[in-house]
């Protein structure tokens, strides 16, 4: 079966002759080649078309030439390999094998845009790398090209889209062949312009060979993929490939960074700098840098001023909060205008740029009881950082974070980012990514040991897999004035666990979190003194119908005896509330009573606090519960439980 990507390829198919192409690939055509036409690329067996050229690569683990016969019967008409892909085919293979002694990635590349009649040429590309920030860049760049270009596309991490027409993206950069036959997709589609990710992956392993973008743009440098490139020299190294003269014309640079900085000194292309941050050290001899970054409280964006050569003074907005936003929007304003837009274009594109998958994306809006809920893709220590300090100054409440890291990927970020989770937000949700191979309890445990060096006793920190469970938790542990945020997946639409992808996605869960509804009727009652609590708990018996009761207990207003609350927890067994939760130090004696009268195990349980009781009661409500909750300081746990269906019981315990 072909891989959707294998189909996103123009409807005309270029018709091109093998001893040609034998050329290119820097071979001797042979006699086998003669009058054999192929009319595509493909480098994936299951990419191939009929009439392709099938590439046989080298893998990390298995060389793709094993896969040849696959490609053969998918009806590839040639193959073009190195020395060993040729030997591991063999001499009876009944299509023309080539084989050249050239870096076979490069030459993938090359052939891939000669095929297609090297479509890029005609088209005004951008392309976007660094850590973080490349997507929600790279689709600023593309609100504001769309400002003169009628039909645009986008190559990256959330799909790959050509007009109206999209496909997810199975990487962040995909492999040349599928990027040519993109190319030339575009301009059958009536495109002219393309923002693209360029992917550090991409670059060392020669993905974007046979490209050359208009600009290139750079957005930083932090901690990530060390387990492929080694160290941040290498990390560093292979971002810097694209802004040579062989893959962009020219480029733009953000230089809040040392890595920035540096690269802006070493490009072997023109550059202009951008820098977006209040350091005087990033912002000497930059080229543009931002003025009066204003955060909005809103929660929907920033205003900032952008200052350019001769003057320059442009009032701005970046339609996603936090400083890291206006970094983006003031790169891709930049970067948009040197692709040719008017800057006055540039900035009103980008401010109005849709909302990003998985990028501050707002899933669940604050109110009805529910919290502000949003899914970013910060996966980074850097990016949790940002990420999280982003929504703070938009949360009246307190911030929920469920995070976890990925396996098979770099190890010693997992502790880092369990102290940032700690540092940084009030609730933490510690749950699994994607393990891949991994022992996903191995990983968590890394994170909880950083979160660990800030909060020895762990308060305030859960840890619950599988994810779906800890994002719904994340969200009932939430009120109304806070914020939950499920970070590291972003938009992804599945899940690798033990190499097998599960369809999972965050916002699903949100959205059908939202959709059940909060767990239960709940009922509230004045906890003027311990007769006002011994009549809620009479009342919640009267209304429970048949239903199961729930009874949260907190201490009264007025000071109560130890004798008198203890036999308030027995009044509870004796009305068969089926679960009981007593909070705070006060209320210890309410569940000693329920325990001595013969309430054991999950019947009844005492927490220290209201953040506990949260915890506790997202674990345990049930659909068709009916929860009485009653005690000082226990209102905006009523509240946020009630979620718009709250009933109040007067102090006599009527309805």
């Amino acid at each position: 079966m072909t891989s959707p990507q294998g189909r996103m390829r123009p409807e005309h198919r270029p018709v091109r002759s093998l001893s040609d192409l034998a050329v290119v690939a820097g071979s001797t055509a042979s006699s086998s080649t003669e009058g054999v036409s192929v009319t595509g690329v493909a480098v994936g067996s299951t990419d191939v078309l009929p009439g392709d050229l099938f590439v046989a690569l080298p893998g990390l683990k298995v060389h793709g030439a094993r896969h040849a016969a696959e490609a053969l019967a998918a009806g590839a008409v040639a193959v073009l390999t190195d020395a060993e892909g040729a030997e591991l085919i063999g001499p009876g293979c009944e299509v023309p094998v080539i084989v050249t002694d050239r870096p076979l990635r490069t030459v993938l590349g090359q052939v891939s845009a000669w095929c297609y009649g090297h479509p890029a040429r005609e088209l005004t590309v951008v392309g976007v790398t660094g850590t973080n920030g490349k997507t929600t860049t790279t689709y600023f760049v593309d609100a504001a090209l769309r400002a003169v270009h009628t039909t645009t596309a986008v190559v990256g991490t959330v799909e790959l889209r050509v007009g109206d027409e999209a496909i997810e993206s199975p990487r962040t950069t995909v492999e040349a062949p599928v990027l040519h036959g993109l190319f030339a997709l575009m301009l059958e589609r009536g495109a002219t312009a393309c923002s693209m990710e360029v992917s550090s992956h991409a670059l060392a392993l020669e993905r974007v060979a046979g490209l050359t973008v208009d600009v290139a743009a750079f957005t930083n440098l932090q901690r990530d993929h060390l387990d492929f490139h080694g160290d941040m020299e290498g990390y560093f190294r292979d971002k810097a490939r694209l802004f040579a003269p062989d893959h962009a014309r020219r480029g733009v640079i953000c230089v809040d960074d040392e890595w920035g900085r540096r690269l802006a000194a070493e490009a072997r292309i023109p550059v202009e700098t951008v820098a977006t941050h209040a350091d005087p050290a990033a912002r000497e001899g930059a080229d543009w840098w931002v003025e009066e970054a204003t955060i909005g409280l809103d929660g929907v964006g920033s205003t900032f001023t952008l200052v350019g050569p001769d003057g320059v003074r442009l009032e701005a907005f970046s339609p996603l909060p936090g400083l890291v936003n206006v970094s983006n929007a003031a790169l891709a304003i930049v970067v948009a205008h040197r692709a040719g837009i008017s800057l006055e274009d540039a900035v009103s594109g980008v401010a109005g740029a849709h909302a990003i998958p998985g990028r501050m994306e707002r899933v669940v809006e604050r109110g009805a009881g529910w919290p502000l809920c949003l899914v970013d893709y910060a996966h980074t220590p850097d990016a949790l950082t940002l990420a999280l300090e982003a929504v703070r100054p938009i949360t009246p409440g307190r911030l929920v974070l469920v995070l976890g890291s990925d396996g098979d990927r770099d190890r010693g970020k997992r502790p880092l980012m369990g102290e940032i989770a700690a540092r940084l937000a009030d609730v933490v949700v510690v749950t699994d990514e994607n393990p891949r191979s991994e022992d996903p309890g191995e990983i968590r445990s890394a994170i909880l040991a950083g979160a660990r060096s800030v909060r020895p006793d762990l308060r305030g920190v859960l840890e619950v897999s599988p994810r779906a469970d800890a994002v719904r938790l994340g969200m009932l542990l939430g009120g109304s004035s806070d914020t939950v945020i499920v970070t590291g997946k972003g938009h992804e639409p599945t899940q690798e666990i033990a190499g097998v992808f599960h369809r999972y996605n965050d916002r699903d869960v949100y959205l059908s979190t939202r959709e059940a509804g909060r767990p239960g009727d709940v009922l509230t009652a004045d906890a003027v003194d311990v007769d006002a609590q011994r009549a809620a708990l009479h009342a919640l018996r009267r209304t429970s119908h048949g239903r199961r009761t729930v009874a949260v207990v907190a201490a009264p207003r007025t000071p109560a005896e130890v004798t008198d609350l203890d036999a308030l927890g027995r009044l509870a067994v004796r009305l068969d509330v089926r679960r009981l939760l007593a909070v705070g130090p006060s209320a210890r004696a309410v569940h000693t009573g329920a325990y001595q009268e013969g309430s054991w195990d999950a019947e009844t349980a005492w927490v220290p606090d209201v953040d506990a009781a949260r915890a506790w009661l997202a674990t345990e409500i049930e659909p068709e519960d009916i929860v009485l909750v009653t005690g000082a300081g226990l209102e905006d746990l009523a509240a946020d439980l009630a979620g718009g269906v709250a009933a109040r019981i007067d102090e006599g315990g009527e309805l």
